[in-house]
């Protein structure tokens, strides 16, 4: 994932997770910003209940790796905020539960009708 791509600063956290309603699916709890940017960014969250720092940075890469393999549209922030039951999950299914909300919540680029035939 490239770094013009993540939110880092607090300010933009607390802004987005005050104004807009969470979507939560099963140990994801993620808030989305529609804006007029050119491009896209996530931020990641976990919070010291997951676990110790070496599995919290674990998580934090694995879940970037999920978010890495599909492309999205521009024009939208999005926050992810992991769950303790997530420790319980194996990578698959971190990976289903997290491709799925994402569909829910319709950030994928569209694609045209000649590759879907």
């Amino acid at each position: 994932m490239k770094k013009r791509n993540i939110l880092k600063e607090s300010f933009e956290f607390n802004r987005i997770i005050s104004s807009y309603e969470p979507y939560r699916y099963k140990d994801y709890i993620i808030y989305l910003e529609r804006n007029n940017n050119s491009d896209y960014k996530f931020g990641f969250s976990i919070g010291k209940k997951v676990g110790n720092a070496v599995t919290r940075n674990k998580l934090k890469r694995q879940i970037k790796a999920i978010v890495d393999k599909k492309d999205y549209q521009n024009n939208f922030n999005c926050i992810i905020i992991v769950g303790r039951g997530i420790l319980m999950r194996s990578f698959k299914e971190m990976e289903e539960n997290l491709l799925k909300a994402f569909e829910h919540l319709k950030i994928y680029k569209e694609e045209n009708d000649e590759t879907k035939k």
